[in-house]
């Protein structure tokens, strides 16, 4: 019984190292991503949905908008994986039924005003037009 006292208490020392990793690699780099800009058609597709799918999931009462795209990473699977970071903003047009964020959609001001930088990790098959969010983590600006 004694063994297992110590081994229990060495794994408790073990476990606040653990959560110190994990926060700091909050953005960690993901292997196997190339540093590659993306095609124009692609980057405008893929931050469409990228911006469309965070704003179905934002309770936000104002539409956020893409407000520049800082890097871009790719992947090749099964399909192409994109891994963008992007600053997001918020905008003044409230959300109704139509989750369509617009890039005329002036940005907030003021009081209201937030920005995020937002890494995505974005699964396509481009010849499908087929998209899915894999991954996402916003941090405020």
């Amino acid at each position: 019984a004694e063994m297992e006292a110590t081994g229990g208490r060495s794994l408790w020392l073990l476990l606040p190292a653990l959560v110190l990793v994990a926060r700091q690699q909050h953005f960690q780099e993901w292997p196997g991503f190339q540093e590659k800009p993306m095609s124009k058609e692609n980057v405008n597709s893929t931050l469409d949905f990228f911006i469309q799918s965070y704003n179905n999931a934002s309770n936000d009462t104002y539409l956020f908008r893409v407000q520049k795209l800082l890097r871009t990473q790719v992947q090749l699977t099964t399909g192409v994986e994109y891994l963008v970071t992007v600053r997001i903003g918020r905008t003044m047009c409230k959300r109704n039924n139509l989750v369509q964020s617009s890039p005329a959609c002036p940005l907030q001001s003021k009081k209201l005003k937030k920005s995020l930088i937002c890494k995505s990790l974005i699964y396509t098959l481009p010849w499908m037009e087929h998209f899915e969010l894999w991954n996402n983590s916003c941090l405020e600006d």
